[in-house]
C-alpha cells in the first residue's frame, strides 16, 4: 500500500481529550475466566455476599433498605463501582471515568467509603453495649466489613500484590483528565499602588502660590497708590485699635474656597481672613523651622483654618504655619 494513501479510520476517530489515549499500540491479551480477569470475578463474588446480606436486619434494626436513603454510601455507591467494572469488559469504548477518576480509582473510593461506614456503625453498637451492658446477635454488619475490606484490598492495594497486579500492567498508557491534572500555582493578586503626596509636591504647591502672589503684588505696585493699595503695615497702623482692612477674595492668588461650611460664629471656614495676634508670635515651615514673628503692630493674613492652627501669610509672600492661636483678635 502506498503511504501516500491516508489512514481512513484514524482520520475519522481523531484524538480527543475524552478519548485520553497517548498512544495505538496493540496491547497482550491478560488470561482469565468469562473474559474476566480473577481480580474482577473477585470482586462481583465479594459484592453478592454483600448485596445478600444487606436483606437481613442488622441486630439492632431492620435491614438497611428500610432505613430511607441510608442505604446510598454502604450499598448504593459500591454497587455502582462493580456494575462499571463489568460494563467496562462487555464495552470498552462506553464510559471509562467517573468525573476526573478513573473506573479502578472510583471503585477504590466507593469501597473504602462504605468500609468507614460500616465500621462506624459497628463503633457505636459496642460502646452502646459497653455501657448498656446488653448484646444482641449481629452478624450482618460483620460480614459487610471484612467484605469491604476484601474490596479495598482487591482495588487499592492490588498493585502491590502478586497474581493480583498482573490487570494494571500492560495498559494503555491515558491522558489524565483535565480535572485530575496538576494544579497552577496560585499568587497574591497585585494591588494597585495608592499615590501618595510627597514633601517635594507640596513644596512646589507652596511655591507656586508664592509666586502668585508676587506676581499680583508687583501689578499692585504698578498702580498709583490709594488707601485700598497701601502696604498692610500702614493699614495696621493703629495697632490693636485699629481696624483690619477689608478683604477681597481675588486678593489671594490661587486660593480655592473649602467647601467645609460654615463654623459656629457663622464665617465660611475655607475663607481668608485677617487676624491680629495680642503678643509676638513664630510662625513655622512644613520642617518646624521659625520663618517670621507676627505681632500685635499689624494684622495678618490668614489663608486656612487648619483647626488648632492657621496658614498665614506674610507681606513679602512668605507663607507659614501659626500653631498658638491663643486670644487671637479675628478682623
Amino acid at each position: 500500500m502506498s503511504t501516500d494513501i491516508p489512514d481512513e479510520s484514524f482520520t475519522e476517530e481523531p484524538f480527543t481529550e475524552e478519548d485520553g489515549v497517548l498512544y495505538e499500540e496493540e496491547v497482550a491479551p491478560q488470561h482469565g475466566v468469562l473474559g474476566f480477569t480473577i481480580r474482577e470475578l473477585l470482586i462481583v463474588a465479594i459484592w453478592l455476599v454483600m448485596f445478600i446480606t444487606s436483606f437481613f436486619p442488622i441486630g439492632w434494626s431492620a435491614a438497611i433498605w428500610t432505613q430511607g436513603i441510608a442505604w446510598i454510601l454502604p450499598l448504593g455507591v459500591p454497587t455502582v463501582a462493580v456494575f462499571l467494572i463489568v460494563l467496562r469488559r462487555f464495552s470498552p469504548d462506553g464510559i471509562r471515568r467517573v468525573g476526573s477518576l478513573g473506573i479502578d480509582q472510583f471503585a477504590s473510593v466507593a469501597f473504602s467509603v462504605a468500609a468507614v461506614w460500616w465500621i462506624q456503625q459497628l463503633w457505636q453498637y459496642i460502646a452502646a453495649m459497653s455501657q448498656t451492658g446488653t448484646s444482641l446477635n449481629i452478624w450482618v454488619p460483620w460480614v459487610q466489613v471484612v467484605a469491604l475490606l476484601v474490596l479495598v484490598v482487591l482495588t487499592v492495594f492490588a498493585p502491590i500484590i502478586p497474581g493480583l497486579r498482573d490487570d494494571f500492567r500492560g495498559r494503555l498508557v491515558t491522558l489524565a483528565h483535565r480535572n485530575a491534572n496538576p494544579v497552577r500555582p496560585v499568587i497574591a493578586r497585585p494591588r494597585p499602588e495608592r499615590p501618595v503626596a510627597s514633601p517635594a509636591a507640596a513644596d512646589e504647591e507652596l511655591a507656586a502660590i508664592d509666586d502668585a502672589f508676587v506676581d499680583d503684588t508687583t501689578h499692585d505696585a504698578d498702580q498709583p497708590a490709594s488707601d485700598e493699595s497701601l502696604p498692610l503695615t500702614e493699614h495696621a497702623s493703629g495697632g490693636a485699635l485699629g481696624t483690619a482692612p477689608e478683604l477681597d477674595e481675588d486678593y489671594v492668588p490661587g486660593y480655592a474656597r473649602s467647601s467645609r461650611g460654615d463654623d459656629e460664629t457663622g464665617e465660611m471656614i475655607g475663607q481668608p481672613f485677617w487676624v491680629l495676634a495680642p503678643t509676638e508670635r513664630d510662625v513655622f515651615d512644613e520642617t518646624g523651622e521659625a520663618l517670621f514673628r507676627v505681632g500685635p503692630e499689624a494684622w495678618v493674613l490668614v489663608i486656612e483654618d487648619r483647626g488648632g492652627s492657621y496658614l498665614v501669610r506674610h507681606d513679602d509672600g512668605r507663607v507659614g504655619y501659626l500653631h498658638d492661636i491663643a486670644d487671637i483678635t479675628k478682623g
